[in-house]
């Protein structure tokens, strides 16, 4: 079995569940933040949006230095949102599906300023930059959602709102 037939379906389900998620953002609690040193809910919105994208820097580049000034979308309502990450997995599952394991093997360095971070294979930055770092988000912007009032969507089982 290839690494892209491993990784496939964790991207489908896991990027399914995000977008669910997404879906429940509510349009009038953009600026909303829980505490002074938290992303606005809108900003952690457009950041999740992105993340699907990251995929394309990871597969079709050796690294990446993150020394540079990162200008994100500005993103101000849920259709936008959910634009942009239905475009971002649009970009990012053909590259996943069209990866070689020896692409996916090859190392991957992220610099800041010129100083090298880490390097490791690509299979490892595209989990944990793009799966595991959506997943995280994601976590938080069900907090979001339940201190906001909205209901939280079921997303590896039910939710304290939803039985399935």
């Amino acid at each position: 079995m290839m690494i892209k037939d491993v990784l496939l379906p964790e991207f489908d389900h896991e990027m399914a569940l995000t977008r669910k998620v997404l879906a429940r953002i509510p349009e009038d609690k953009f600026g909303w933040q829980p505490h002074e040193k938290s992303m606005t809910l809108g900003r952690l919105a457009g950041h999740l949006a992105e993340i699907p994208g990251w995929v394309k820097e990871s597969l079709t580049q050796d690294g990446l230095d993150m020394g540079g000034e990162h200008k994100p979308d500005v993103l101000s309502t849920r259709d936008e949102v959910l634009a942009k990450f239905d475009k971002m997995v649009a970009v990012a599952r053909p590259l996943i599906e069209g990866a070689s394991d020896a692409q996916f093997m090859a190392p991957w360095t992220l610099k800041n300023k010129g100083q090298d971070v880490f390097t490791m294979p690509k299979i490892a930055v595209v989990r944990a930059w793009v799966f595991s770092h959506a997943i995280h988000h994601r976590g938080q912007m069900s907090v979001y959602l339940r201190l906001t009032g909205v209901p939280v969507p079921s997303i590896y089982g039910p939710s304290a709102d939803e039985a399935n």
